[in-house]
């Protein structure tokens, strides 16, 4: 083995271990598009210097690379990666993907779905739809479960015309069984230039047989935030994600709502995948005059609370919330601060349940990044929701038959409402 090259592994994996040493943009549990992914809030991330590591001074050697105090703990680890390559049968191994195999069983074992590794190629995929657009079907997905599954599609995405919906597993793509397959690596089967066509193979809670969509990938462009006037003098707003751009277009666009002084505000959350903390944070308080909008509890028990923003541009008009199960994270931070503060009902379904806080560290020398839950939130009235969702105030669905039908029981509902 080549000195050098055993040199940068033992650092990269020292690296992964001190990975405390490194800070990053944080997002509140954002699902992966089948697109890419923006890391910070406010450009790249920050990367602080940590402990300097010496690597291995020979590949005899290599536990020297490990700090003192972890030598005993790792002396497995390096017996184990002496024999591989003592041993194998096929020489020579992939020492960059054993390294990388490493760091994706470390952080598997800690039991968590949503902390990961992504490799260079993955991290450098995950750069662009909190941006506003980017190739693919056009949906949220969780690589969390057995199987990759749709968290919301995008809206007039390719993936929205197919009919995908909440809750859909990708079983196979194109004839090929993804049973057994990381659902990042079925998430990137997904993937492909616009134009192209991918056939894939969905599973849906409440039928009997897998069937088949095809789509013709497309650019996915993400309008941020839209509105219009209804009748009876009631603004509609709709968020479809918590992006980098969000603020400032709906702070616009509720302006001009505003200055048409609505009677009442329809805000639509459904199938609002999530973003940004920050963005949630902001755009809460657009709606919420003081108070905290959500606290973050960590694994030492030390709990942050944020804390509404002065100066919001929509604190006083009758409001209704529409959320449904493809509403998450950064979603369900600003639904759940204005159902707790009785600032708006919420109508609709059960939100998806995803109350956790991820920090994306990308590691040295272009190696990937490591996405860590660095704590769970809470609503202002201290609920956690993760795994459970919201529950609206009140609960209407919308079924099959009304979507065919062009009709949107939730929204008749939220017009209702205010109309009183």
């Amino acid at each position: 083995m080549k000195k050098g090259l055993l040199y940068t592994i033992i650092a990269v994996i020292a690296v992964v271990m001190l990975m405390g040493a490194f800070s990053g943009g944080f997002l509140v549990g954002h699902y992966f598009p089948l697109g890419n992914l923006r890391v910070s809030a406010n450009g790249s991330p920050t990367l602080i210097e940590g402990s300097s590591i010496t690597p291995a001074p020979t590949s005899g050697d290599a536990n020297a690379a490990t700090p003192q105090d972890l030598q005993t703990l790792f002396k497995p680890f390096w017996e184990t990666w002496s024999i591989v390559h003592d041993q194998f049968v096929d020489q020579p191994v992939d020492n960059v993907a054993m390294m990388r195999g490493a760091i994706q069983g470390m952080l598997a074992s800690l039991g968590d779905q949503h902390t990961s590794y992504m490799d260079p190629q993955e991290y450098k995929d995950a750069n662009s739809s909190l941006e506003g657009s980017y190739e693919g079907i056009g949906a949220y997905v969780d690589t969390g479960g057995d199987f990759l599954s749709i968290t919301s599609p995008i809206p007039g995405s390719p993936a929205e015309k197919a009919g995908l919906k909440p809750g859909d597993k990708i079983i196979a793509i194109d004839g090929a069984d993804m049973t057994g397959v990381n659902p990042e690596l079925v998430r990137r089967k997904v993937l492909g230039p616009a134009g192209t066509s991918v056939k894939l193979t969905i599973q849906r809670e409440g039928l009997d047989k897998p069937f088949d969509v095809e789509i013709i990938r497309d650019k996915i462009t993400i309008a941020s935030v839209e509105s219009k006037m209804l009748d009876n003098k009631i603004a509609y707003l709709k968020l479809n994600t918590f992006g980098d751009t969000t603020s400032k277009e709906l702070a616009k666009q509720l302006k001009d709502l505003m200055a048409q002084n609505p009677k009442g505000l329809i805000f639509d959350l459904r199938n609002n995948g999530g973003g940004f903390l920050q963005t949630a944070v902001e755009t809460a308080s657009q709606f919420i005059p003081k108070g905290v909008i959500l606290y973050e509890q960590y694994g030492d028990g030390k709990k942050d609370s944020y804390e509404a923003i002065p100066g919001g541009l929509a604190v006083d008009v009758p409001m209704v919330v529409l959320i449904n199960k493809g509403s998450a994270s950064a979603s369900e931070i600003v639904a759940g601060a204005l159902q707790d503060t009785k600032r708006a009902q919420l109508v609709g379904e059960t939100s998806y349940g995803k109350g956790s806080v991820q920090n994306w560290i990308p590691l040295q020398d272009n190696q990937g990044a490591v996405r860590v839950t660095i704590a769970k939130w809470l609503t202002p009235n201290g609920r956690t929701i993760d795994k459970i969702g919201l529950t609206p105030d009140v609960v209407v669905a919308l079924t099959d038959k009304d979507a065919a039908a062009k009709l949107d029981p939730q929204l008749a509902k939220a017009v209702e409402l205010l109309s009183k």
